[in-house]
């Protein structure tokens, strides 16, 4: 017999840690070649370790609540054969822990460094968490180059910004760092505390868990930095439902998938995202970076109650076949905990189908660092006005109303009101012949 060490693979670009939620064995334990066997959680998404190699748990290194880095071991197993991991094993699993020359932490870094160059200059590599921290508490460059990283290349890790804000205190910032959202106002947790309200009898108090107090932290935060403007639309989408009415068994006897609205609605997206670009854009102090990339972000339902946006990567590069697919994709894994950390990144646009909870329309929040996102309604039967070449007709029609909010910053009304008239037009002319 020999022993095997379970380590904490890498889970995509800026991730360097993750915290433990459960362990989904117990020492001594039988486990097989992937298997999960441990539940973690990032700043971004909740998944599931599934262990290489058959065997049996002998110790368990990591807790429930303690985080571990990338690379490092957080179990130990005991399986058949001898030597344990092989060289080849251990070079291939820890090279993440290990300390790579500097040529490959350049190739590794510089995305991330790239991306936070209008925050955080000089030589700071910060995951999103770090970055997030230092930004809504506003801790400068300056300071955040005196604080001494436990991480890997002595980078800073959650565990030391957050010491360091317990130590802070409430002295002055001599020196503000330039965030991404400098003119906006600090975020009410970090200005004022929040009303204490005390529960009367029978109350029942339920502890927010961490992926509802992430959320929290992220709408208060989307709601203060920038100035929502939302615009309704009611769409004839009867075309739609027919086209998808006359295809969805062929799609599914031909794919093995099912196809919803939502590849549509993305086609649709997509289609105006191309005519009107400066929608697919972030703000960055007084700049405005308008991005290359269309990827779309698909707000998920969870069964907790909890809420996820899982990314549609390049999504103006994908047919209808594959939009389905990719959604399919996203959505079940996102249901079932299998979403990589990288699946909830880079979403430049988002949508959220607040119609699939029977709900006419929605006002939603805009994540950031987007500037827009659309609310698509329940499709419902209804009397309507028809314009044919003998006179109005009234006849039975499947409409939809679409909300669109945006960021006032950047985005004013007759932006954001023709890229919504563009995406009514694409759905309201839809072609039935349309191949899929």
């Amino acid at each position: 017999m020999a022993e095997y060490k379970l380590l904490l693979p890498s889970m995509g670009e800026g991730v360097m840690e993750a915290t433990i939620i459960s362990w989904l064995f117990n020492e001594g334990d039988s486990v097989k070649e992937d298997d999960s066997v441990v539940e973690i959680a990032t700043d971004k998404v909740d998944s599931d370790v599934p262990t290489p190699v058959s065997g049996k748990i002998v110790k368990i290194l990591k807790q429930k609540d303690e985080v571990a880095k990338v690379g490092e071991a957080i179990a130990i197993l005991e399986i058949e054969g001898e030597g344990g991991n092989t060289a080849s094993e251990e070079v291939k699993t820890e090279t993440p822990a290990a300390a790579p020359d500097a040529e490959t932490l350049k190739t590794i870094e510089e995305p991330l460094k790239v991306a936070a160059s209008t925050e955080f200059s000089g030589d700071l590599y910060l995951s999103p968490l770090v970055k997030s921290i230092a930004q809504q508490e506003n801790i400068s460059e300056t300071e955040l180059k005196t604080i001494k990283g436990s991480g890997l290349e002595g980078r800073i890790t959650k565990e030391d910004i957050l010491a360091y804000v317990k130590n802070r205190g409430n002295q002055p910032v001599q020196q503000a760092a330039p965030v991404q959202t400098a003119s906006a106002p600090q975020p009410v947790a970090t200005s004022a505390p929040a009303a204490t309200i005390t529960a009367a009898a029978g109350d029942e108090i339920i502890p927010m868990d961490r992926m509802r107090k992430i959320i929290a932290e992220n709408m208060v935060k989307a709601k203060q930095i920038a100035p929502h403007v939302t615009s309704f639309i009611e769409t004839d989408v009867t075309n739609v439902v027919k086209w998808r009415n006359k295809n969805k068994s062929l799609f599914e006897k031909r794919e093995g998938e099912k196809l919803t609205f939502m590849p549509i609605f993305v086609k649709a997206v997509v289609k105006a995202i191309q005519d009107f670009p400066m929608i697919n854009v972030s703000i960055s102090g007084e700049n405005i970076i308008k991005k290359k990339n269309i990827n779309i972000g698909m707000a998920t339902a969870l069964p907790d109650g909890n809420l996820i946006v899982p990314v549609i990567k390049n999504a103006d590069q994908l047919s209808l076949s594959g939009l389905a697919k990719a959604i399919n994709d996203l959505a079940y894994r996102a249901r079932n905990k299998k979403l990589r950390p990288e699946d909830t990144q880079g979403a430049t646009y988002t949508i959220s189908n607040v119609g699939s909870f029977g709900n006419l329309m929605g006002t939603p929040i805009i994540p950031q660092p987007q500037v827009a996102i659309l609310a698509i309604g329940a499709i419902v039967k209804k009397p309507a006005v028809l314009e044919t070449p003998d006179g109005d007709v009234i006849a039975i029609r499947n409409l939809m109303f679409m909300s669109h909010s945006y960021d006032h910053r950047v985005v004013d009304g007759s932006l954001g009101g023709m890229m919504l008239k563009h995406v009514h037009d694409y759905l309201e002319n839809w072609d039935l012949n349309t191949e899929i």
